[in-house]
C-alpha cells in the first residue's frame, strides 16, 4: 500500500515588496527540486505588484530617481554573504538594464529590475510549489501558536489559512504623533497647509500653491523628492547651472536639525594602484558584538557602542589616508596604527596621536563635527546664510567627486561593516540610522547640483540648524539657531521625512493588532524579533514557531532590502535564515503528519 500524500501546507507573505521578494528568492535557493515533492501554496499579500511594492511599483513619476548608482544595487547574494544556503549570483541593476554603472535610475526602472527579481524567483521554485498574489491589505493575523494561521484580507470573508506566515510589509503609514495632531487641527482651524510625515511620492502636493511660501522642515531624501515634484514636475527646467523656473513653484524655505542636506554620494571608485581597502572590522567585529551582548546589565549606545563605531571609522579613515597620501602624514603607518589600536576610543590620548600625526585637519576625522557642521555659527542675515550654505555645499560637492580625498570612501565602507555588525544588537533608536543615512546614503551629486540653482533663482531658501516651527497668530512661524531672531510666516508647512515605523502608530491594523495581543516591542516601539531567524518574539521571551517578520518595522532591519554588491548583506542574511527556518518548519510539519 502506498505511503499516504502529505496535506499541502501554505505560507502566508505579507509584503510583496522587495524583502517579500528576497525571501521568496532564498526559499527557491534553499529548496531545490530534490528535496521535495513539494505541495505547498505561497500566497502573498500585497495591494501593489510584487517586486516592486509601494515604494519602488512601476507607476510613479520619471522623475524620482534612485539615491544609488545603477552599480550599486544587487538583489543577488555572492561569496561575500555570510549564510547557511547556497549563493546563487545575478545580475545586479546596472548589467541587467544595460545602463552605465554610475548612472542613477529613476525608480520606475529600478522597479523593473525588482519585477524581474520576483519573476525569476518564482520560475526557480521547484515543481507543486505555487504561488498566489493577493492585490488586497492583510488586515488581522489569528491563530493558536501550535496550529494553523488565519490572515484575514480586506474584502473577503474567509481568512487564508497558513501553516507559516512571514511579515514584510516594508516601510508603512503612521498615526500622527502629539504634535502633528495639534499642527493639522491648527492648519484646520485656520484655513493653513499642513502635510505631516508622509511618503513623498505618494502626497497631495496640489494644495501648494505657484509662489506661495512653504516652510519645510526635513533636509534628506524626501526633501529632494519635494523639491523635484515642485519644480520638475510643475514645469521647470535645469540648463546647465541655472534653473528657468515655470512660475508655478512655491518658495520653499527648508531647515533641519542640521541645518544641511545629506552629504553627496561619493562620485569616483576605489583605486586599488594607492592601496587596498582597510581591513574590516577591526575594532569593530563579531568578538565585540558577542560581549556585548553578554553583558548582564546590557550596554548603552552612547557609553558602550558609539566609542567603539568612532574608532572603527577612524581606522578606516586614518588607514586610507597613510597609505594611500603618506606625504600627508608625519609618522609612519605601522607606527601609528600600533599607537591607535592601544589609545582609548573618543580619550584624550588618541586626539593627540591624530594631532600629532596628521598635520592638515582638513585631514582628521571629526565625527561630531560631521554631525553637527552648523554648531556655534551665526549669521547676521538670512542672506547671508542662503551665500555660506551655497559654499557649504558646493564644497561638499567638490570633496565628495575628488579621489584625493578618498579616505571618505574608505569611512563609507567602515559604515557598511560597522551597519552589518549592529544589525545583531537589534534596536539602537532613531539617531544611529540617521547619521548612517546622513553620511552613507545622501543624494545624488546631481541633485545637489540642481538644489544650487534652485536657491540661486531663489525657488529654495535655507533657514540652518536647529529649526523650530510654532503655530500661532493664524501662520506658521519658523525659526533657528543660525540666524538670531530671524522668522519666516508661511500658511504652509511640510513635514520632509517619513514616519517612524512603530507598532503604537503604524496604521497597519494587522500589526497593531499582533502588538496588543503581546507581541514585544522594542524600546522605540518596533515589532521584536529573534535576530537568528526573524522570529516575531512574545512579551514573555518566547518566539512564535510560526510567525516570522523582518524589515523596516522590526529590530531586524538593515540599511535595505537591496544592497551593494560583494558587502555581506545584513538583509540577504536576514532572509536566508528566515527562509531556512521556514522551510525547516514545513518539513517538521510533514513529518509530524507522516508519523501521525
Amino acid at each position: 500500500m502506498s505511503a499516504a500524500r502529505p496535506p499541502r501546507r501554505s505560507l502566508v507573505v505579507v509584503g510583496a515588496g522587495p524583502r517579500g521578494t528576497g525571501v521568496l528568492e532564498r526559499i527557491a535557493a534553499n529548496a531545490p527540486d530534490g528535496d521535495g515533492p513539494w505541495h505547498l501554496d505561497i500566497h502573498l499579500v500585497d495591494p501593489y505588484p510584487p517586486g516592486g511594492g509601494r515604494i519602488w511599483r512601476e507607476d510613479q513619476s520619471p522623475l524620482l530617481w534612485m539615491n544609488s548608482q545603477a552599480q550599486d544595487v544587487t538583489m543577488f547574494t555572492d561569496d561575500t554573504v555570510e549564510l547557511d544556503g547556497p549563493v546563487l549570483p545575478g545580475p545586479a541593476l546596472h548589467t541587467w538594464a544595460g545602463l552605465d554603472g554610475r548612472t542613477f535610475p529613476d525608480r520606475r526602472r529600478q522597479g523593473g529590475y525588482l519585477r524581474w527579481v520576483y519573476e525569476k524567483a518564482v520560475a526557480a521554485l521547484p515543481e507543486g510549489v505555487v504561488v498566489h498574489h493577493h492585490a488586497r491589505r492583510a488586515l488581522r493575523l489569528a491563530g493558536a501558536r501550535h496550529g494553523r494561521q488565519q490572515v484575514w484580507l480586506e474584502d473577503r470573508p474567509r481568512p487564508l489559512l497558513a501553516d507559516a506566515v512571514v511579515l514584510t510589509q516594508g516601510h508603512l503609514d503612521a498615526e500622527l504623533d502629539d504634535e502633528q495632531r495639534d499642527l493639522s487641527a491648527y492648519a484646520a482651524r485656520h484655513g493653513l497647509v499642513h502635510l505631516p510625515p508622509d511618503f513623498t511620492a505618494d502626497s497631495d502636493l496640489s494644495a501648494l500653491a505657484p509662489g506661495q511660501d512653504v516652510i519645510v522642515r526635513g533636509f534628506g531624501l524626501a526633501f529632494v523628492d519635494l523639491t523635484v515634484l515642485l519644480t520638475e514636475g510643475r514645469g521647470g527646467r535645469f540648463e546647465g547651472d541655472r534653473y528657468i523656473p515655470s512660475g508655478r513653484e512655491p518658495v520653499l524655505h527648508v531647515g533641519s536639525r542640521r541645518g544641511v542636506p545629506y552629504h553627496s554620494k561619493i562620485g569616483y571608485d576605489w583605486d586599488d594602484t594607492l592601496g587596498a581597502r582597510p581591513p574590516l572590522p577591526r575594532f569593530l567585529g563579531p568578538a565585540q558584538i558577542d560581549e556585548l551582548l553578554a553583558r548582564e546589565g546590557g550596554f548603552d549606545f552612547r557609553r558602550d557602542v558609539w566609542p567603539l563605531i568612532d574608532k572603527e571609522l577612524g581606522f578606516a579613515h586614518y588607514h586610507r589616508l597613510f597609505t594611500a597620501h603618506p606625504e600627508r602624514t608625519a609618522v609612519a603607518w605601522t607606527d601609528f596604527e600600533e599607537k591607535y589600536a592601544a589609545a582609548d576610543p573618543l580619550g584624550a590620548e588618541l586626539q593627540a596621536l591624530v594631532a600629532a600625526s596628521v598635520p592638515d585637519p582638513a585631514d582628521r576625522l571629526d565625527l561630531a563635527a560631521l554631525d553637527h557642521p552648523l554648531d556655534g555659527i551665526r549669521h547676521r542675515s538670512p542672506e547671508e546664510l542662503q551665500e555660506a550654505l551655497r559654499g557649504y555645499i558646493t564644497a561638499d560637492l567638490e570633496r565628495r567627486h575628488d579621489p584625493a580625498h578618498d579616505q571618505d570612501l574608505a569611512v563609507f565602507l567602515g559604515l557598511l561593516s560597522v551597519y552589518g555588525q549592529l544589525v545583531r544588537l537589534g534596536d539602537l533608536g532613531p539617531w544611529w540610522h540617521g547619521f548612517f543615512s546622513y553620511l552613507a546614503s545622501g543624494p545624488p551629486g546631481p541633485r545637489l547640483r540642481q538644489l544650487l540653482a534652485l536657491s540661486r533663482a531663489g525657488v529654495v531658501r535655507f533657514l540652518g540648524a536647529g529649526v523650530r516651527v510654532s503655530a500661532e497668530d493664524g501662520v506658521f512661524r519658523a525659526t533657528g539657531d543660525t540666524v538670531p531672531g530671524a522668522v519666516v510666516e508661511a500658511r504652509a508647512l511640510v513635514e520632509a521625512r517619513l514616519p517612524q515605523p512603530t507598532l503604537a502608530r503604524t496604521r497597519d491594523s494587522l500589526l497593531r493588532a499582533l502588538h496588543a495581543e503581546g507581541a514585544a516591542a522594542t524600546p522605540t516601539g518596533l515589532l521584536a524579533v529573534d535576530p537568528a531567524d526573524g522570529r516575531v518574539l512574545h512579551r514573555d521571551g518566547s518566539a512564535h514557531p510560526r510567525r516570522f517578520a523582518l524589515g523596516p518595522h522590526t529590530n531586524a532591519r538593515g540599511a535595505g532590502a537591496f544592497t551593494r554588491p560583494r558587502t555581506n548583506s545584513p538583509s540577504f542574511r536576514q532572509n536566508d535564515a528566515t527562509a531556512r527556518a521556514v522551510l525547516d518548519l514545513l518539513r517538521d510539519l510533514d513529518c509530524r503528519a507522516a508519523a501521525a
